[in-house]
């Protein structure tokens, strides 16, 4: 049996290769736009969204193959609303994962072009993933609803518009379920809908990733606090620097990050309760994304 941290490894391992494998086929050899998409979407990143979905595939004893394309679907919508977020209209960062940003390697004409790419290609990826019509079709509306104006895109206008404002908790849960918890839901669902699943299974696996998600942009806002452009591979400093308010201003880093425990805890509680040690991986990287320092 193998360890989190091998299989963690083993779950990075086939989305690179589903995704290495996607970039030569959805890209013009040549093309600029080609080359900046897989320019941000191969420069590596913990693959939380893609191994989520591999994990409720493996949870549910579901088609592998069929997760990995989904899995792969999602890491490039998420790398799509990536190279959108560094953009000098949004959060103008000059820095992604430790290299230059998409529009600063490459411009922001086509920038704007790759990430376009990448939304739209990710749900032929889906299309072409050899899933049963019924099962692709959910998949499709699953992503489309997670990323579009009910979901990560209302998060970030939602983020936009209170950025010169005093935004309570419940408003920051709010942005934040859309804008950073919508794609992790959906990821996590993606891997139920590769698999044969009751409602149940789509409720347990909501009940998970909906506080997973909370937990990422609390630990992110703490992160953006107490850590370094290094260690982040990213700026950090800047929420704080334009006087944004975030978990980690509004209640203090410490009590963020008890209440991303707490919230951690709860999580791994339930889907234990239903699943056993069939869920050990998915606590295990529950406990892990809460603990980061990157």
């Amino acid at each position: 049996m193998k360890s989190y941290s091998e299989q963690y490894a083993a779950y990075g391992n086939a989305l690179e290769e589903q995704l290495r494998l996607e970039c030569g086929r959805r890209f013009v050899p040549g093309s600029a736009v080609g080359e900046a998409a897989r320019y941000s979407l191969m420069a590596g990143g913990k693959r939380v969204r893609g191994v989520l979905t591999l994990a409720f595939c493996d949870l549910l004893d579901g088609d592998r193959n069929t997760a990995a394309a989904f899995g792969a679907a999602v890491e490039m919508l998420h790398c799509y609303s990536l190279i959108h977020d560094d953009l000098p209209c949004m959060d103008d960062a000059a820095t992604r994962r430790g290299q230059p940003s998409c529009h600063k390697k490459f411009g922001e004409a086509t920038a704007l072009l790759a990430a376009d790419a990448l939304l739209t290609e990710a749900f032929e990826v889906i299309a072409a993933s050899g899933a049963q019509n019924a099962q692709a079709a959910a998949a499709v509306a699953c992503l489309a609803r997670a990323a579009g104006g009910r979901g990560m895109v209302y998060g970030q206008e939602l983020d936009l518009a209170f950025e010169q404002k005093q935004p309570s908790e419940q408003e920051l849960t709010l942005i934040h379920t859309h804008k950073t918890g919508d794609l992790i839901h959906a990821a996590g669902l993606l891997g139920v809908l590769a698999s044969a699943h009751t409602p149940q299974d789509e409720e347990e696996c909501g009940a998970y990733t909906r506080a997973v998600g909370l937990v990422f942009q609390i630990v992110d806002d703490v992160l953006d606090c107490t850590s370094t452009a290094q260690q982040m591979g990213k700026p950090v400093g800047s929420d704080a620097a334009a006087g944004k308010i975030t978990f980690a201003t509004l209640k203090g880093p410490a009590a963020a990050m008890q209440q991303a425990q707490q919230l951690t805890e709860r999580a791994c509680e339930r889907l234990t309760g239903v699943y056993g040690g069939r869920a050990e991986f998915l606590v295990e990287l529950a406990r892990s994304l809460a603990a980061r320092k990157s």
